[in-house]
């Protein structure tokens, strides 16, 4: 979700010391570790930090002005169980030891329809080889999309990394659900439209 930036946001950024996190190696992290890539305005993982204090969250995202409005969020539901980090997706080798994640989640990330950007998608193969190495043996990635194409070419490169399927639907929604809902996905239900969505493991 890129959105026009605020000029309060930097000085914000600048001057914020709880929530927003330069590398987990600064963490001494004792439950499980759950990173939602491409987390938004965070709607959904500030509300799971809150649903779910026995897990401890990290949000990733790369547009400023998503970053300083989850951290608000956060700020007003006092989370000790949530940091957020600026960062790009193709630098989480950078930042993640190897298997210390317990679960991944891509919710609604940008398609990128267009044949020629299908790399930077990020469910293409070369982004799932670095979830492989951050996840734990028994690692989680749930992906969640409106977008019936993105789905399909999803399950193909999810064959090609050699990850199972746990579960799956092409309509979420038809079943209740009593996860929080990320911004896209509320506006999606509420117009009707089907969510596709799939469980898998290493």
């Amino acid at each position: 979700m890129r959105m026009r930036k605020k000029k309060w946001v930097r000085p914000f950024l600048e001057e914020e010391d709880t929530y927003l996190l330069e590398t987990p190696d600064d963490l001494d992290i004792d439950r499980p570790l759950y990173l939602e890539i491409g987390m938004g305005m965070g709607d959904f993982i500030t509300e799971s930090a809150k649903e779910d204090p026995g897990i401890f969250y990290i949000g990733l995202e790369k547009d400023e002005t998503c970053v300083a409005r989850a951290i608000k969020k956060a700020e007003e539901l006092k989370l000790e169980n949530l940091r957020i980090m600026l960062l790009n997706a193709d630098l989480i080798n950078e930042y993640f030891r190897e298997k210390s994640v317990d679960r991944i989640y891509l919710h609604f990330s940008d398609p990128w329809p267009k044949k020629g950007h299908h790399k930077r998608r990020l469910t293409y193969p070369s982004f799932l080889e670095i979830y492989k190495r951050v996840l734990k043996d028994d690692g989680i990635i749930i992906f969640k999309t409106d977008n019936a194409d993105f789905f399909t070419d999803s399950l193909e490169y999810f064959k090609e990394a050699g990850l199972k399927t746990l579960d799956i639907s092409y309509d979420y929604h038809s079943v209740p659900r009593k996860e929080p809902l990320t911004a896209y996905e509320r506006k999606f239900r509420d117009l009707g439209e089907p969510i596709y969505w799939i469980k898998l493991s290493k």
